[in-house]
């Protein structure tokens, strides 16, 4: 595999399992030294540090509630100071529960807004300080933040639809230091929360063009671009993910 980010510093939040551990792990296997946030799985985020590690790169986990801004922002600090300094920035922790208006507590309206719109402004705040000029922010959205195929998920994706609203506001912000920030937003993905040949892929999978679930390794795969040279001239963009379902 090229190095192509041989020598950078990135920073993944939730990047114990799932799309955050593959992503943590392809950009480490390209050259990168590579932080990780976890909630709570300890050994999860262990397995995942030791696959950086075995990458020849340095390795660290640092454990934030991704529902306080406070420690999404500690953590970042943290991770730059261990890694001196930052060069990528992925957003990828998240929640996502559904149900319909008038059967939704205003608290998880709060609650979703708190951890995918709140943490993720306060962890890019804390960031800017430490992050490189040339650098990148690269948000996992989802392709719910303009399509939603099924009723019950007007908060989950109302919070997409901000942090895709944030990233161009700071692609302008941040365009006269060259850093870069894009928002990747993935279809249905074949993870342990969402499995292929979970409860839900029956109704998923035919939405797709390609009538399958994407694989974690897709996403990575897009993310290492993205936060390589190669997208040198992509900001401000949105780039859905999925297998066509969106179309």
């Amino acid at each position: 595999m090229t190095q192509r980010l041989q020598g950078k510093k990135a920073f993944v939040t939730g990047g114990s399992r799932g799309i955050g551990a593959g992503i943590a792990q392809r950009l480490a296997r390209e050259g990168a030294d590579v932080a990780i946030s976890f909630a709570s799985n300890q050994a999860a985020a262990d397995a995942t540090v030791a696959a950086i590690s075995e990458a020849g790169v340095t390795g660290a986990a640092f454990q934030a509630d991704a529902a306080d801004p406070r420690a999404a922002a500690q953590a970042v600090v943290a991770a730059a100071e261990r890694l001196g300094g930052l060069d990528i920035l992925v957003h990828n922790a998240g929640v996502a529960t559904f149900g319909a208006i008038g059967e939704t507590p205003f608290a998880e309206f709060r609650r979703q807004f708190g951890v995918n719109v709140d943490g993720i402004y306060a962890a890019t705040e804390a960031a800017i300080p430490h992050l490189r000029d040339g650098g990148r922010i690269l948000i996992i959205g989802s392709i719910n933040a303009h399509w939603m195929p099924f009723p019950g998920g007007a908060i989950y994706g109302a919070t997409k639809a901000a942090v895709a609203g944030l990233a161009r506001g700071w692609a302008r912000d941040l365009g006269e230091r060259g850093i870069l920030v894009n928002v990747i937003q993935p279809g249905p993905i074949d993870t342990d929360l969402n499995p292929a040949n979970g409860p839900f892929a029956d109704v998923l999978t035919p939405m797709t063009a390609l009538k399958r679930y994407g694989r974690v390794e897709e996403v990575a795969a897009l993310t290492a671009f993205l936060a390589s040279d190669e997208a040198s001239y992509i900001t401000g963009a949105t780039i859905d993910i999925d297998g066509g379902a969106a179309i």
